[in-house]
């Protein structure tokens, strides 16, 4: 069911076409390749043989990447309509 002046599916439509925009941005981000490192490199402490072998081509420690993780900052989400007060201006 549409609203307004939206077509049916339209919101359906744009759901996707978000979720298909944030998978493409994800694949798109750089993959570990190449060689792991024996050790950390940003702390230097040893990394696990099971992580190396889990993860080819890994370069941090879990210590570090969780910190990295935890300081990753979502990008905020797109609003494909705009708002009902811009299309009324």
């Amino acid at each position: 069911m549409a609203g307004g002046w939206a077509r049916d599916g339209a919101v359906s439509e744009q759901i996707e076409a978000s979720v298909n925009d944030e998978l493409a941005r994800m694949q798109a981000r750089a993959k570990p390749e190449g060689e792991s490192l024996t050790h950390c490199a940003d702390c230097e402490e040893p990394i696990p043989q099971a992580r190396r072998e889990a993860i080819p081509g890994v370069k941090l420690c879990i210590d570090c990447m969780q910190e990295r993780d935890a300081a990753f900052r979502a990008r905020p989400g797109f609003n494909r309509r705009g708002s009902k007060d811009s299309q009324l201006k």
